[in-house]
C-alpha cells in the first residue's frame, strides 16, 4: 500500500477521515433498524429487500454518471462487480432482515457486532493484517462495547437469528473486501453501486422464484405516504449513502478497522428510536463509550518504525 510511503501527518489524516468515514456509514445505516422494525410488519423480507435495492439503484446510478460521467460509469468492469456483489450483498441484506425478523431491531444490531471480528479474520488471513495487541485489545473493546450497550447478554440466544446475522456479516465482511481489493480502478460511487446491482440482479432471481412456487410473498396491503417516507429512508439513506459512506472507508483504513464502527449501531438505534417514543438507555450510551475507546486504542501505533520508509528527519 502506498500509505506507508507517506509521512506520518497524512498516514493520521487518512485514519481521521476513514473513520469519519466509516461513523457516518454506520449513523445513517442505523436508520434502517428502526425503518425495517416498522416495515416488517407489514412486508415480507424478501420483498422488502428487492424493493429497497431497486429504489437505491435507481438513486445511486444517476450519482454516479453525474459525478463520474457517463463514459467512466459504461466502461465501468460490470460484469466483475456483480459476480462479486450479487452473492455477497445481494444476500447479506436479506439475512439481516430475517435475523431482525427473528429477534429485534436492537438484538439484530448487536448480533451484527460480530462484524469486526470476521473482518479482521478476512484480513489476516488474506495477508492484509498482522495482529497487535493493541488491535486486539480494540477489537476486544468494541465487542465488549456492543454486548454492554444491550443490557441484556442473556436475551442474544444462539437461534436462527443469531446464525442468519453470522451469514450476513460474513458476506458483507467479503463483499466489502472484495469490492475495494478487486475494483481499483473504480471509485467509492462505482464501488458502492456495482456490487449493489449484482444484488438486485440475485434477489430479483429469488423472488421471482418465491413467486413461481406460489409463496405468499407479494405485499398485498395499500401502500401509504408514510410508509413510502419509510421505504425511501430505508432505501436510499440505510443502502444507498450507508454504502457508499463504508466503501469509502474501507478503501482509506481496511475493512477491519472500518467495522469497528459498526459496534456503536446499538446506541444510535436507541437515539433514533427515542423519537418514536422509546427510553433513553444508559447501557447503550455506555457501550458505544466502550466502542469509540476500542477505535482509538486499535489504532495506537498503527505500524512500527521499520515500516517508515521515508524518515521525517
Amino acid at each position: 500500500m502506498a500509505v506507508a510511503h507517506h509521512h506520518h501527518e497524512i498516514s493520521s489524516d487518512l485514519l481521521l477521515r476513514g473513520n469519519a468515514l466509516g461513523l457516518s456509514s454506520m449513523l445513517v445505516w442505523s436508520l434502517s433498524f428502526p425503518a425495517a422494525d416498522l416495515l416488517l410488519r407489514t412486508w415480507d423480507p424478501m420483498a422488502l429487500t428487492l424493493v429497497r435495492f431497486a429504489l437505491s439503484i435507481v438513486f445511486l446510478i444517476p450519482v454516479w454518471i453525474m459525478v463520474d460521467g457517463w463514459r467512466t460509469v459504461r466502461n465501468a468492469p460490470w460484469l466483475r462487480g456483480i459476480l462479486i456483489g450479487g452473492p455477497t450483498f445481494g444476500l447479506a441484506p436479506y439475512l439481516l432482515l430475517v435475523s431482525q425478523d427473528l429477534t429485534s431491531a436492537i438484538t439484530a444490531a448487536i448480533l451484527a457486532s460480530t462484524l469486526p471480528i470476521v473482518s479482521t479474520l478476512v484480513e489476516v488471513v488474506t495477508g492484509q493484517r498482522r495482529l497487535r495487541t493493541t488491535f486486539v485489545v480494540g477489537l476486544g473493546l468494541s465487542v465488549v462495547g456492543a454486548i454492554v450497550a444491550t443490557g441484556q447478554i442473556e436475551a442474544v440466544s444462539l437461534s436462527w437469528g443469531a446464525l442468519a446475522m453470522l451469514g450476513s456479516v460474513t458476506l458483507f465482511a467479503l463483499g466489502s473486501y472484495w469490492s475495494v481489493r478487486h475494483f481499483p480502478e473504480v471509485t467509492p460511487l462505482g464501488h458502492a453501486a456495482l456490487p449493489l446491482v449484482g444484488g438486485l440482479i440475485v434477489t430479483a432471481v429469488i423472488y421471482g422464484g418465491m413467486v413461481a412456487f406460489g409463496l405468499d410473498v407479494i405485499p398485498r396491503h395499500t401502500i401509504g405516504a408514510t410508509e413510502w417516507i419509510w421505504i425511501v429512508i430505508y432505501a436510499c439513506a440505510g443502502l444507498a449513502i450507508s454504502q457508499l459512506l463504508w466503501v469509502a472507508a474501507v478503501g482509506q483504513i481496511g475493512v477491519a478497522l472500518a467495522s469497528f464502527h459498526i459496534n456503536a449501531t446499538p446506541f444510535y438505534v436507541m437515539i433514533f428510536m427515542l423519537f418514536a417514543g422509546a427510553a433513553w438507555d444508559w447501557y447503550a450510551a455506555f457501550g458505544a463509550a466502550i466502542v469509540i475507546s476500542g477505535v482509538l486504542v486499535a489504532q495506537l501505533r498503527r505500524r512500527p518504525r521499520s515500516q517508515v520508509v521515508h524518515p521525517t528527519d
